[in-house]
């Protein structure tokens, strides 16, 4: 049992107001491995006096001080790389290889990314006779999943920092380990007292308080979109910043002429990396008419290849929230290719879900419009590219997607049509110094790189005499 007592705040551990604690369950064995606070409106008004008072001097220190901090939390964590895993890997499920690389390996590389930025730019240009300054917005409140509980604390919290800002952490209540072991690491790094405050606790009370709280001045929230519609709600009343990163049902679109087995087997990894559990997945798989009877076999073949190597979802509820939506997709007369309700190895008593996919699914069919968050895919089929688009920008999302076509010009010219984000073209890797957010329901606002630093930052123009 991994236990901890406090909350983070101005450079301390301290013992918070609330008196009642969430326990951690490792989804892989139903087994409690860790307990943390759940901290009351009090903790969150301590922790922002805090965070505030911490600016004062923090958002006027030098570039290079800070980047000297960033460069030691880098060693930092690389030293402390496999702990971090095995954290993430208890707390949410991901298997540990999948934990080293992507959910700490990851957030290594958008740190560097970060010193990078700071290292090459400026905070201030002249436009005609005025002077342009960027200036750290103030308090932030970041507010993490549980997913990526380590890659969306980074994407939040170092360009926070980096560019002046002090921070408050709400970590998932799922998954609050890693953060919790971040922090201390962190903490370890030099930063001032009151730069990073970790406040733990339910959304209905921290995160409520924190994105209604008066002295804090930007949100920076990831989940789900009806969570995310809360927290703009709640912010509204203050008129503070607030940056979503929230659903997705993003599709990978196969052009006539592509190499259709390198698209489909791309894609059916891609939608169960994580156990299916990314915003970003590539759940609809959009092809062909005619290459529809390939693209189900190479995707049966994917999906036997996997079963087995993915970990279980995050909790039981999120399990029978899954095995629903398996059952939707049947009720709706969509033709099951693999998988179905219940455990790969038979039986229904853990939360290892099947690898699920369906196809002749129609677009008004509930499980090509929501969200499911599980190893589901979708193929849905076209007879015109415009039918294809239209397909793809046929949801209430637009955070991520792809296109596979005979040239790269063909793919590019496709996803300039898309209502999305991000797009890969032909397997072009993810790149930790380009933006990541989404249109429509998917959220506002943009992470990672120098557009995500951007949004820490407010903007002065000061007019001078010619």
């Amino acid at each position: 049992m991994i236990i901890h007592s406090e909350m983070y705040v101005d450079g301390k551990w301290m013992l918070p107001a609330g008196t009642s604690w969430a326990d951690v369950i490792d989804p892989a064995t139903g087994h409690t491995v860790g307990r943390v606070p759940r901290c009351a409106q009090e903790d969150v008004d301590t922790a922002v006096a805090a965070a505030k008072n911490a600016f004062r001097t923090w958002s006027t220190s030098l570039v290079s001080e800070r980047i000297e901090i960033l460069e030691r939390m880098i060693q930092l964590i690389r030293n402390n790389a496999g702990e971090l895993a095995h954290l993430v890997s208890i707390e949410m499920g991901a298997p540990y290889e999948f934990a080293l690389s992507e959910h700490v390996g990851t957030p290594i590389a958008m740190i560097e990314n970060v010193v990078d930025i700071l290292t090459a730019r400026g905070q201030e240009e002249h436009i005609g006779n005025s002077l342009i300054l960027r200036e750290p917005i103030g308090v932030v409140a970041a507010i993490t999943p549980w997913n990526y509980p380590l890659y969306q604390l980074v994407a939040k919290v170092i360009p926070a920092i980096a560019a002046g800002c002090t921070v408050i952490i709400k970590p998932p209540e799922l998954a609050p380990l890693s953060t919790f072991r971040f922090t201390a690491l962190v903490a370890q790094a030099g930063l001032p007292p009151g730069v990073l405050n970790l406040v733990p606790g339910q959304g209905s009370v921290v995160g409520e308080a924190l994105s209604s709280h008066p002295d804090v001045d930007m949100v920076s929230f990831t989940g789900s979109t009806q969570a995310g519609s809360r927290v703009a709600a709640v912010a509204a009343q203050t008129i503070k910043r607030v940056a979503l990163e929230l659903g997705g049902k993003s599709a990978s679109v196969i052009l006539p002429g592509a190499d259709v087995a390198r698209a489909v087997d791309s894609t059916v990894e891609n939608c169960m990396a994580n156990s299916g559990q990314s915003c970003s997945a590539w759940t609809r798989l959009v092809v062909p008419r005619e290459n529809l009877a390939e693209a189900e076999r190479v995707a049966r073949a994917t999906a036997s290849r996997l079963e087995g190597t993915l970990g279980p979802l995050v909790s039981r509820s999120q399990y029978e929230k899954v095995q629903e939506y398996i059952q939707i997709g049947l009720d709706e007369k969509a033709r099951l290719v693999t998988g179905g309700l219940g455990n790969p190895g038979g039986g229904d008593d853990t939360n290892y879900p099947r690898i699920t996919i369906f196809s002749d699914v129609a677009a008004d069919m509930r499980i090509s419009q929501e969200e499911i968050f599980g190893p589901v895919l979708v193929i849905q089929t076209y007879d015109t590219v415009d039918d294809a688009a239209d397909i793809a920008n046929g949801t209430v999302f637009g955070l991520h997607g792809a296109v596979w076509s005979a040239t790269d010009e063909e793919g590019l010219a496709f996803a300039r049509r898309l209502r999305t984000g991000q797009v890969d073209v032909n397997g072009g890797d993810f790149n930790v110094a380009a933006p990541f957010g989404g249109y429509k329901r998917s959220g506002n606002g943009r992470e990672l790189g120098r557009i995500g630093l951007e949004e820490f930052y407010e903007t002065k123009a000061i007019q001078l005499r010619g």
